[in-house]
Order: C-alpha cells, then structure tokens, then sequence
C-alpha cells in the first residue's frame, strides 16, 4: 500500500488546482479520478467564465484569487489557458433587477470586488451592438475574463506532476479506511491508498460518497444546457449575464460570451430544473436561447451554432459551497457543492484549501471563508425568508 499525505477524490475543476497548490507546498499528493483524465467531467461542461462578482463574501474573494492565477498563469508557467479580459456585465431593463444589482454593490465592494454601476450609454459602449430600447444601464466588473475549460485543466496538472503529485485515471473509490474518527486511506476498484487527508472534490458525484463515510453530504445536481457557435470576428469583449424574463414568464440566468479563438460561448438555465445527471440535450434550448440572444443583440442574427451539450450544477441548499474539514471524521475535508460555479472557484478553492491543510489559515479572510462551513444551517435563509 503506497503512502500520500493527502489523496484528492476528483480531477475536477477544483480537484486538480488543489492537487497543484498542495504539490507546490512540498506534500505528497495523490489524485483519483474515475474518468479517462482531468477536467472530463462537469468541468469541460462549463463555457469558461470567470467572475467574481457574486452575493456572498466567501465566493467573491475566491474568484479575485483564481482570477489572479488564470490571469499570471501564462507569464509564471509558460502554459496559455486561453485567458481573456473582458470584464463581465449585468445588463438591466427592469427597475426592480436595478434595485437588486445596485443592492448587491456595497457588499461586493466591501470584500474587495472591483465593480460599479453603468448608465445605459456606457453598457451599449461596453456591449457592441446591444438592443438600447428600455436598457436602463447595469453593472460592470472590468476584472473578471474567460478561460478555456479545455487547457486549464491540463495547465494544472503539469504543475502538480512537476512538483510530484501522481494522478491515477479510470479508478473508482469504493470505501474509505478509518481508524475511530481518524481517515487512514481509500480503496479502488484497483489498489488501496494510505494518507492521514484525504480532500473529497467529486462534483456532481459527491453525495455518493456520503454512505461510504457515514455523513450527509448534500449535494443534489441538477443539469444547464451550453452551445458553441463557429467563429467570428471579435467585437464582445466582456461576458453577458441577461436576466431579463424569458417567455417561459420567470426571471432565469442567461449567460455568453465570446471566447478567445472568435466563438460565441452561452449557457441558460431551464424554466424547469433537471434534476439528476441526465446529460441528453432538451428541445427547448436552442429555440428559447436563439430568441434570448437575438433579442439582446441582434446582429447574433446569422451565427451558426456548432454543439450543443448539458452539464451538472452541484448544488447546496443554499447555493453556497462547501469547503471545510468534518468535524467528526479527522483529516477529511470536503470541496463539494459547487453550485455551477466550480471552473471560476477552483483555482482560488485550491490555493485557499492548501492553505488551510499546510498553513492553517485561509488566504481570503476569516468572515468570507467562514459562509464554506460544513457544519452551518443550509436553511437558514429561507427559514429568514418565512418569518
């Protein structure tokens, strides 16, 4: 049985940078992943946003983290992972969406997020070609980019392997070994694995864990559609978030943008959610997202889509991650229940995890790591909500 200081379940989105950041720290890492490589699952299902303008404090400051890595990782390691500055905007039609936006600005702004309110000349100066009619303006946060969801994954795992991590693909965890509340190692489907660490990082498979250890991990996936178009020449330069009603009636996140090789990258959340890990495509994507971007910005008019496919949202009841050590199980720490949002976390998940094991401190603060913890209410806003 060959001994680690830490094993990583998942060569995900947020599995692989943490591999990278505790290699770096001098641990000896081991990676298990049940598919052919890293970054094969719901990670190359993500159109490579990178924003780190959200509501909560904990995500805010780990998405300025990967941002600094995904933005440097070509000068300091001589990998291209296709980054893209940009920015990301929040077009606004609607007043009431206005009042929530400009709401949301003074806490993203308290933690650190460089963001602000944009009149409606400045958003169609920052969105070519965008429909003006009722545009009332938005929010803009020049900082946030693109990634390639294909290269990032493999610009992390040279970088853990340099620094000599080993990855095992195509190998299924089926048990854990503990000794009392202590973890001690996993077994395979091949071979079994010693370590006093063990970092859970399963995606969308997470909740299957739950038994082999004896705890809760809830995490329920549920399925967005994504789609690529040929390329054309550049003129997008930020990401667009519409949060426009849609004619299924509701309020539904929207989201595109143009990559770094010309194609236009977009995603959209169903009016009914898809629950599980069916991956088959539905009909009702391409007639309401190609109406959704005309809309929007009519000169998408001719663009010829190349692929479409659907992926998993890991989610939290609260739409919180989280990352955090189980108190009753020593040396298990779980980087589960990314919400749809694990390719933006995962470098800063990764950094900040690895503080945490080796330096025993977050590198965000204390108040915004602390929304991770596993032992919080996951309810507590609705049961706010309710009174």
């Amino acid at each position: 049985m060959k001994t680690y200081d830490v094993i990583i379940i998942g060569a995900g989105s947020v599995g692989t940078p943490t591999a990278c950041f505790l290699a770096q720290k001098g641990l000896k890492v081991l990676v298990i992943e049940k598919r052919a490589a890293a970054g094969q699952g719901d990670n190359k299902a993500a159109i490579g946003g990178v924003r780190a303008t959200h509501s909560d404090p904990g995500k805010i400051q780990t998405c300025i983290e990967s941002l600094k890595i995904f933005k440097n990782w070509k000068e300091q390691y001589g990998f291209d992972m296709g980054w893209k500055p940009g920015g990301y905007c929040f077009p606004v039609f609607d007043e009431n969406i206005e009042n929530i936006l400009k709401g949301l600005l003074p806490i993203q702004k308290k933690f650190g997020l460089n963001i602000d309110w944009a009149d409606a000349k400045q958003v169609a100066e920052i969105v070519q070609g965008i429909n003006k009619e009722k545009l009332r303006g938005g929010t803009y946060s020049p900082e946030d980019g693109q990634v390639s969801t294909l290269l990032a994954p493999v610009g992390f795992q040279r970088e853990a392997q340099r620094n000599g991590a080993e990855f095992l693909f195509k190998e299924k965890v089926t048990a854990y070994q503990r000794n009392g509340n202590q973890i001690t190692g996993v077994i395979t489907d091949k071979g079994k694995y010693s370590a006093g660490m063990v970092i859970l990082a399963a995606g969308a498979d997470a909740a299957e864990h739950g038994p082999m250890l004896d705890i809760d991990i809830p995490v329920v996936p549920d399925t967005h559609e994504a789609g690529i178009s040929a390329p054309v020449k550049h003129f997008l330069a930020p990401l667009i978030v519409d949060l426009r009603p849609g004619p299924e009636g509701k309020t539904v996140n929207f989201y595109f943008g143009q990559n770094s090789e010309g194609q236009i990258i977009f995603c959209y959340t169903p009016k009914e959610l898809f629950y599980g890990t069916d991956r088959e495509s539905q009909s009702e994507f391409m007639p309401i997202i190609a109406n959704r971007m005309i809309s929007l910005i009519p000169r998408l008019q001719n663009l010829l889509i190349r692929r479409i496919w659907r992926g998993c949202y890991p989610m939290t009841p609260d739409g919180v991650p989280i990352m955090d050590f189980v108190p009753d199980i020593k040396g298990l720490f779980l980087a589960v229940g990314m919400c749809g949002q694990g390719f933006m976390l995962g470098p800063g998940a990764g950094k900040n995890i690895a503080s945490i094991i080796v330096d025993n401190k977050p590198i965000i603060s204390e108040e915004a790591n602390s929304y991770f913890r596993y032992d919080r209410d996951f309810y507590a806003a609705k049961k706010e909500a309710l009174k």
